[in-house]
């Protein structure tokens, strides 16, 4: 019979075993720090503010997906990673997802999305799903996770982190060549507005290829054919915002270099206003963004947000026209028609 100090010792040793494997996991699974350096990606370098910015938020975002690999639970990853510094927690959290997203495509043993989903990453949800579309990028696609058994209304944030992922790593392609990667959309099934949803991934990403500078950042989206261009400076303004990196000068040149596209630019950053709300994680770039490009404060930026959130199932859930959509539009409109004078 197996006494108390042999079961203890038994335990002991199966902890080590399993802090050795999951170093291990981290090793293999997480990229070096140095991949997020912009010297490394070739990025526009505008100073040390901006370049410090970005830098962190890479190293942010390689802390959560290694934490999330390494412990392969949910909760253990939570526990470290809600002492990390407010400003840059939530890129943590979307690193976490990606890191779950890896592990359930790897391993015959899934459910950790979800659990991360349900669980810690609820109040990250955004962040999450971005993360999701990190994993899919990596990953063969029969190992992909089923995007229609995710929230109907959020799954669209799966193509933009894969469109994010695709602009910031292979960005001479989908940024200088303006290609499009519609692998995504088609083997999940999802169809042409996921092309749409990766392209406010990749306008996300040009913050970082601009090195947050606003007059770069304005060039580049305008160099994509014109049709791209609303859902590229959506993901523009989401970034200034949640990432921040420009001061108010400059967020009020990209303002007014978005000219026709300023809406999608105030939705962008009233999403990115919901996600940090959510979360308890508004910073004063968080207020700094919204006040330029929304014209109000972060806290009501985000309850706009959330209030034009379309209910129910019944409308525009085709795959040309999803909720998610509705949601964007009706937000874009709702800016327009302040600014225009309308209730």
């Amino acid at each position: 019979m197996e006494s108390e100090n042999d079961h203890v010792r038994r335990d002991r040793r199966e902890d080590e075993l399993s802090s050795v494997i999951g170093a291990l996991r981290r090793r293999i699974i997480t990229p070096n720090v140095s991949e997020t350096k912009l010297e490394t990606r070739g990025f526009h370098d505008k100073g040390p503010v901006g370049r410090s910015v970005l830098e962190t938020v890479g190293e942010s975002f390689l802390t959560g997906l290694g934490d999330a690999v390494e412990t392969a639970s949910p909760e253990r990853t939570d526990e470290r990673l809600s002492a990390l510094a407010t400003r840059y927690r939530g890129f943590a959290y979307e690193g976490a997802a990606m890191g779950f997203a890896l592990l359930d495509g790897l391993s015959l043993k899934g459910g950790r999305t979800q659990r991360f989903l349900a669980g810690p990453g609820a109040d990250h949800v955004y962040m999450a799903y971005v993360g999701i579309g990190w994993a899919m990028a990596r990953l063969p696609w029969p190992l992909w996770p089923d995007t229609r058994r995710l929230d109907p209304l959020h799954r669209w944030l799966v193509h933009d982190g894969y469109g994010f992922h695709q602009a910031y790593f292979h960005t001479d392609k989908y940024v200088h060549g303006q290609a499009r990667d519609a692998r995504a959309a088609r083997r999940t099934g999802d169809g042409a507005y996921a092309l749409r949803a990766a392209d406010q991934g990749i306008g996300r990403a040009l913050w970082f290829v601009a090195g947050t500078d606003a007059d770069q950042a304005a060039r580049l989206v305008e160099s994509f054919p014109a049709g791209r261009r609303s859902d590229l400076y959506s993901g523009l303004g989401l970034a200034a915002t949640y990432a921040g990196g420009a001061d108010e000068e400059e967020l009020r040149r990209l303002r007014d270099l978005a000219g026709e596209h300023r809406w999608s630019l105030a939705q962008g950053s009233a999403f990115a206003a919901e996600a940090r709300v959510r979360a308890g994680l508004v910073v004063p770039h968080t207020e700094l963004g919204t006040s330029v490009l929304c014209g109000m404060e972060a806290e009501k930026a985000a309850r706009l947000s959330r209030d034009l959130t379309p209910e129910g199932t019944g409308v525009g859930t085709g795959p040309a026209r999803p909720r998610y959509e509705v949601w964007r539009a009706a937000l874009a409109d709702e800016f327009a028609q302040r600014e225009g004078g309308g209730s």
